[in-house]
């Protein structure tokens, strides 16, 4: 298992010094001591409102239809930050004290099509409201902002997100940007190239991980070949790639494993392939994301916890 020593954490410079220790803390805490990211993602309920959730238990396990369900994935699977938004994580941390949250500060709808208007994702409230649920006990190790770049709104979600930056910084706590190239000046939203000026802007801005769509293949590249660019783009501001929508497992885990060793991710960002199962099924599989991303495990290993024939925890 990769291990990271406090010395061994790259501290930003716009971190004061009376932060410094908490930022260690939640750096380390949120990659549980490896440097590597597994980000369960819990923000698509207003993103997708309830598509992600219920379909009537065709391919969506019904108790997905029930929010705390994401919780208590997070408590008892294995992951390294639970994603979602402030109000989400209000109405239930209190019954899951022990999941390192991420507060997604700007979220929006699927509802208004590019067509209609370039996509922008509000700041929904003050960096202040996400100090006030740490000071009420709500373990949060980090926050996280949406940009998409090439809207016409760009330069409004990256002054925001920079201001966040600072912001969280000041206090210790990292930053995740999700950064994804979107609106009509983007005629190819997975292109590798364009990909990794998404990374790079995220790592200008300060971010400490950055998440990116992973690019499409191309004849002569893999998708994972291809994220490669990315990954040198992103510097120290570490890449992670959106998990999508659900595929069978060990599909999953292999693409994750090329994403990290091919391609040079620091971690993966997981939503709907976790909690769209069963909760069985789903702490599961976080065992064994959290193997392969957290501990080096290989494929077989991995699929090996998610199918149940051996157990994993850190």
């Amino acid at each position: 298992m990769p291990q990271l020593n406090r010395a061994d954490v790259k501290v930003p410079a716009g971190v004061p010094a009376e932060a410094r220790e908490t930022y260690i803390d939640n750096y380390l805490k949120a990659t549980q001591g490896t440097g590597r990211l597994m980000l369960f993602a819990c923000d698509q309920k207003i993103e997708h409102l309830n598509d992600d959730f219920y379909d009537g238990g065709d391919q969506i396990d019904l108790a997905d239809a029930v929010p705390e369900h994401l919780f208590e994935i997070g408590d008892q699977g294995v992951i390294g930050v639970w994603a979602g938004q402030r109000g989400l994580v209000a109405a239930y941390a209190a019954d899951y004290p022990d999941i390192n949250y991420l507060i997604k500060v700007n979220s929006k709808t699927h509802l208004i099509k590019k067509d209609q208007d370039d996509p922008y994702s509000p700041q929904l409230h003050s960096f202040e409201a996400i100090l006030e649920l740490i000071n009420n006990g709500v373990n949060v190790v980090g926050i996280g902002y949406t940009i998409y770049l090439g809207s016409e709104y760009e330069s409004q979600m990256m002054a925001e997100a920079g201001e966040l930056i600072a912001q969280a910084h000041a206090a210790g706590i990292i930053v995740v940007l999700w950064v994804y190239p979107r609106g009509k000046a983007v005629p190819n939203e997975k292109d590798p190239h364009l990909l990794a000026g998404a990374a790079g802007t995220a790592l200008c801005l300060g971010a400490d991980f950055v998440k990116v769509n992973p690019p499409a293949a191309a004849a002569d590249a893999t998708p994972a070949e291809l994220l490669k660019q990315a990954s040198n783009a992103s510097g120290r501001c570490g890449l992670v790639c959106a998990g999508g929508s659900t595929v069978d497992a060990e599909s999953f885990l292999t693409q994750l494993w090329e994403q990290i060793h091919i391609g040079g991710a620091r971690g993966n960002a997981t939503g709907r392939n976790i909690h769209q199962r069963s909760l069985d099924e789903a702490v599961r599989l976080t065992k064994a994301i959290s193997c392969l991303t957290l501990a080096d495990g290989s494929v077989e290993e991995s699929l090996a916890i998610f199918n149940g024939d051996k157990d994993f925890s850190l």
